[in-house]
This record gives C-alpha cells, structure tokens and sequence, in this order.
C-alpha cells in the first residue's frame, strides 16, 4: 500500500515515470483524446505526420499507453509536448527567418515571363524562409505557440449560405471547386514544380513577387492537408522554372533558376527520409544550364527538353540515365539547330509542355520571348526523329499545363499571347484534333505558371499566376463522365 501510495504521488510530477525505483524522463509526444476536449478547445492542432502509415502506427502505441496504468496521464503528455526541443538548422543551410505569407501580391509581368529581370542592384535575390528549421536561440515555447498558431482547421462544411452561388450541373459535365485546405500555411507560388508519388502531392521550389524558394510541401490529395516535412542534406539553392520528376520513391530535381542565374545541377530528394543528395554525374558531356525546360521518365532515363539559358531559347533534347541513382550520366539525343540542316524540329521554346506516351515524347505551345506557339510536335526516342503534327484549329499557349488521362491530353489555363486563359482543352491523340470543353461549377481565374497533377478521376491545380497576382489556392477539376479516359491504356499515336 506504501508503494502504490509513493507511485501515485510520482504520477503527479510532469514527465516522471516511476519504473523499478529507476525515475526515467519521457518525451511522448501528444495524442488525440476526446475525453480531455474541454482542457484542449483553445488550442490549435499540432501538426500532424504527412504519412499515413506513420499516423497508423503511432497511434497503436498511443493506445497502448493509454491502456497501460503505469504510463502518464494523457494531460502530462500534452503538457510535455509544448516543452520539446526544436530541431536544430541543417548545416551549411542559415536558419529560417520568420516571415508573412501573404493571400496575393502583386507585380507586372508579361506573357513570357519578364519577370527574370535582374534584381535591384544586380544582385540575386535570396529567399526569406529555408527548408533546413529554425533558429536554436528561439525558446521552445514560443516556437509551440508560433507552429499551433500556423496551422489551419479543416474548414466547416459549407451550408447553402455561405456557399458559392453556382448553377447547377450536369452529372455527366466537369466540374470546378475550390478545395477547402488545411494544415501548415504555404506561400503564393508560380513556377513551382509538382509531382505525385502514392496519395501525396510534393510541391518544391517558385516564387512569388519577391523571392524563390527551395521548401518542400506535401499535400495530402485525400484529405487535403497541407503539411511541410523537416529535409536534410545538400538542401538546393531556392529555384523556379526547375523540373521535377518521380523515380520511384525518390524526386529528381533538374536546373531551373532565380533572377539572372541559370542552374544545371541535378539534386535528388528521398520521400523515405526527406534527404537530398546531388548525385555524381560521370562524363564529360551535360546539357547547358537553363530554366523552363521539360522533363520527362521513360525507361530508366529522363528525357529534358528545351528551355531557356537567359541568352537564347533552345530545342536540344539530353537524356539523364537513372539507372543507377548514385551514379547518373548525360547522353545527348538530338542537337540544336544547325545551319544547313534539313531535318524538321520545332523552334526553340520555353515554357512548353511535354508528355511521354510510349516512346513518344509529345510537345505543345511554349514562347521563345516573343512568339507564342501553337504547334505540336512528337519525338520518337526509339527511332531518333522529330514529327510536326497537322492540326485544322489550334491553340496559342505557354506557361500551362497538360496531363495525360488515357488518350486526351488536357490542357488548363497559360497564356494565349493576349491574355491569361482558365479553358480546358482536349487533345485527342488517336485522331490529333483539339475540343475545347464546357465545364460547370466556380473555375479559376485565367492563371499560368501553375501545377497540375491527376489524382482519383480529379485534376488538382496548385497556385500560379494572372499577370498581377500570384496564387495559393488548389482548385479541383471533377473529370465526371470523363473519368473513364483514363481506363483507355490501348492506343497507338500515328504521325
């Protein structure tokens, strides 16, 4: 009775736990209990793990402890938390700066991009927020508060009054909305890069009117929920215009830049760990160093086209072997232009798309600083040869997106030369002409520079850019009916 009455005494000590006489220090971080919601509706969420399967298997623990008498009480766990250390800046990376993230701003801008003019001063611009953490000499309370007080709650669900006043739709008709966010705040970003491994949604790197970044973001395509991962390593310097692509777990980060400078370095981040390396490239040979190029994964390598090098456009093609992810080397597949050459190729461009589909590498729109294109082009990396396409009606862009959903290529929103669009547009590959599609609901306004990734029958537009206002918000494209494009694998694409 002695000892039960000793061990209860200890139990009311914050942090101690009374095992054999040893006094052991926990840092058991907080669970979710709904019998304490009246000593916890003031606070706001801790963040939570941008994995699912984390979620999952931390919480069969927490629920072991809950059963288990001996462990502290679930409001100590709490109260430990908001005491834990922060984690210290990644070295050779400063300390983030606290910083404001705006709903928009504003600048001046024009079709193609003259935004990369050379900062006041001629000096580059370096971002105002870092990847690697936060400075150590903050006290862990504050930074508690400051990361709760971040963090956004799901929104309510919207009732007919407060809902957008929209005309109703057809079952069968694509559909717009806006997708209601939460987690960590992200910043206005445009010429960002977004790619889709598993569920989530990896968003690295932009800009907005005043500096490039290098963060990391992770939206959860399921729930919606914003979340910005603690990255390690050779963290790369802040970029836009940059490509990312998905090898297996891991992202493969090419070029891209910010102000006047131009990058050809390749870095690469692990989804498992959250690591970047800047793998050795063996060989002499490497593709110049250039910004709005396109990249694309077809069996074991990445096919980069285009781009800028902030003299001139260019239209080579460079093939990154992946093979081997600590050892890649650069193969040139086809050469700029030459003087006396016959051989058919599309102009040099930026701010272009590219698709692969078997081993055709399709191309549509882009600019070269002041032409805005409306042709496309298909490569055949097996065979070696370019192929212009003869389309009846055709359409101008640059700075858009377009994403494969089984034989359509669907283009959102760029620039037509005159004015930033928010149409959707169909390219059917079997027969090579464009439809241009009614869709319903709230769509976004005329934007370019933005993402865009399929996920469950939905396209999910992220950010981008009217000419005066960089974006933050995700949009959401309900494909309906149009769905079933995506079960369309069987097709061949003749030119």
């Amino acid at each position: 009775m002695a000892d039960s009455a000793k061990s209860d005494e200890r139990q009311g000590v914050p942090g101690k736990v009374v095992r054999s006489q040893k006094i052991v220090t926990t840092a058991s971080p907080p669970i979710d209990n709904t019998e304490d919601s009246d000593a916890s509706t003031d606070q706001a969420p801790l963040p939570r793990s941008h994995t699912p399967g984390q979620l999952a298997s931390k919480a069969k623990v927490y629920e072991h402890r809950r059963r288990n008498p001996s462990e502290v009480s679930n409001r100590q766990w709490s109260s430990q938390a908001a005491a834990l250390p922060p984690r210290p800046a990644t070295a050779g990376n400063p300390a983030a700066k606290p910083s404001s993230w705006g709903n928009g701003t504003s600048t001046s801008e024009d079709p193609d991009d003259k935004a990369e003019k050379v900062p006041s001063g001629g000096k580059r611009q370096e971002a105002s927020r870092s990847a690697s953490g936060v400075s150590n000499h903050q006290s862990t309370s504050s930074l508690s508060h400051r990361t709760q007080s971040q963090l956004s709650r799901f929104p309510l669900i919207q009732g007919p009054d407060d809902a957008p006043d929209v005309a109703p739709a057809p079952a069968s008709g694509m559909y717009w909305s806006k997708a209601l966010v939460s987690g960590g705040p992200i910043p206005c970003l445009r010429a960002h890069t977004t790619a889709l491994i598993g569920s989530n949604i990896y968003v690295i790197g932009g800009c907005d009117a005043r500096a490039c970044f290098n963060e990391v973001y992770v939206l959860d395509a399921d729930s919606f929920y914003w979340s910005r991962p603690h990255v390690v390593g050779d963290i790369p310097t802040p970029l836009r215009a940059m490509t990312c692509t998905a090898v297996g777990k891991k992202l493969v980060v090419f070029g891209g830049g910010d102000g006047p400078a131009y990058y050809n370095d390749v870095y690469v981040l692990d989804t498992v760990n959250f690591k970047w390396t800047k793998p050795r490239i063996a060989g002499e040979k490497k593709p110049s160093k250039r910004r709005a190029h396109t990249a694309c994964f077809y069996k074991n390598g990445i096919y980069v086209f285009g781009g800028g090098d902030g003299v001139r456009a260019l239209n080579d093609i460079w093939r990154l072997d992946v093979s081997d992810m600590t050892k890649m080397s650069w193969s040139l597949v086809s050469g700029t232009d030459k003087k006396g050459s016959v051989e058919p190729k599309p102009k040099a461009r930026g701010y272009h798309t590219a698709n692969m589909v078997g081993s055709k590498l399709i191309i549509f729109g882009g600019s070269d600083g002041g032409e805005c294109f409306d042709d496309v082009w298909v490569y055949d990396v097996e065979a070696h040869f370019w192929k212009v396409v003869t389309i009846p009606l055709n359409y101008r862009r640059l700075s858009h997106t377009a994403t494969i959903v089984g034989s359509y290529l669907f283009v959102i929103g760029g620039h037509d030369g005159s004015e930033y669009s928010n149409d959707v547009l169909l390219l059917n590959l079997v027969t090579m002409t464009w439809d241009k599609r009614k869709t319903y609901g709230k769509p976004p306004c005329g934007r370019g520079y933005h993402g865009a990734i399929l996920y469950d029958s939905r396209l999910v537009v992220i950010g981008g850019f009217d000419g005066s206002e960089v974006f933050k918000d995700v949009m959401i494209l309900e494909l309906a009916v149009h769905a079933y494009y995506s079960q369309i694998s069987h097709f061949t694409i003749e030119v």
